[in-house]
């Protein structure tokens, strides 16, 4: 039987909200730990859990301009920064030839203050940034609402010397509404997946590098960003840089032993820019945005699914 046939479309919401996910959140990997299952608006107590990230490979392709210098994140302990984390998504899926449904993501801001909780000198060493959420606010009312019980909880980071982040830390207010919950487990995948790492040798204005990662979301992607230094002034520099994702298989094994899909298409593309000072822990300033068109169809091809995504990601003060 057909995997998008008559007798499975009532249930194929289901399957449309995964593929948000995926178009969402990609790069979040296996959190089902993280979470409980409970229905929508419950509530739970749950503890810390740490999310590893995949890892980074840095590929420098031009050093830059003289002078040049290993450029590395290590803030000293104890510091602190106060930022505005912003994220949105858009997602409007179309089955075959029926109107189009929209599973997207109202924008959610999140005022951060960071601090330094260690740093150690040796090569390989990482920072421990732990960060505190202050009033989470949204322009959707539902869930502006449940996001009022955010204030207080916590996140925290790991971030290697070249700004890599290698695991993500969540802990959610015990009275978070799972709405509030995922949204900003949202926005932090988000966040995490757009950082930009700097390459291991020495480099100048003008330098250019790239990053690969592998993310995960259901589907697997290769990521690929091309980043470019350039302006530095002291210990502030900026970076530009481009997106471009690729599914690593033309078909999809869906997760809950649920069939395949034909990845037909996948256009996953996006620029941004991003201020840090390597005296601070989170980025100063910054802006991305990735958008593209996916296909899918089950695999006698008699159903197709399109997908129009777009997702930002903004650093502020």
């Amino acid at each position: 039987m057909p995997l998008f046939s008559k007798a499975l479309r009532p249930g194929f919401c289901l399957l449309a909200a995964t593929l948000s996910l995926v178009a969402l959140t990609a790069g979040c990997g296996d959190d089902g730990d993280s979470s409980e299952s409970n229905p929508a608006g419950s509530t739970s107590t749950p503890a810390e859990v740490t999310v590893p990230i995949s890892a980074t490979t840095v590929e420098l392709i031009q050093p830059g301009e003289e002078p040049r210098e290993v450029i590395q994140r290590r803030p000293p302990v104890g510091v602190t920064q106060q930022v505005q984390l912003i994220t949105d998504a858009q997602v409007f899926q179309q089955i075959d030839d029926q109107p189009a449904q929209d599973f997207s993501s109202p924008e959610i801001t999140l005022p951060l203050t960071a601090a330094v909780g260690q740093s150690t000198d040796d090569t390989d060493g990482g920072t421990t940034v732990d960060l505190t959420l202050g009033d989470v606010t949204s322009p959707d009312d539902r869930l502006g609402s449940a996001l009022e019980a955010s204030a207080g909880s916590g996140a925290g980071f790991t971030v290697d010397p070249t700004g890599a982040i290698t695991a993500l830390r969540l802990r959610p207010d015990a009275e978070a509404q799972d709405i509030a919950r995922s949204a900003i487990e949202q926005a932090f995948y988000q966040a995490v997946y757009r950082t930009v790492p700097f390459p291991a040798e020495p480099i100048g204005v003008g330098a250019q590098w790239t990053i690969h990662q592998q993310v995960m979301s259901g589907i697997a992607l290769d990521q690929t960003t091309v980043a470019t230094l350039t302006t530095r002034d002291g210990n502030r520099l900026t970076v530009d840089y481009t997106i471009d994702q690729k599914p690593k298989s033309p078909v999809w094994e869906l997760p809950g032993e649920a069939g395949t899909l034909n990845v037909d298409q996948y256009v996953m593309q996006g620029s941004g820019t991003m201020t840090v000072d390597l005296g601070l822990p989170l980025p100063v300033t910054g802006t991305v945005t990735v958008r593209g068109d996916q296909e899918y169809s089950d695999p006698d091809g008699s159903t197709r699914l399109h997908q129009t995504t777009s997702n930002s990601v903004r650093w502020g003060s």
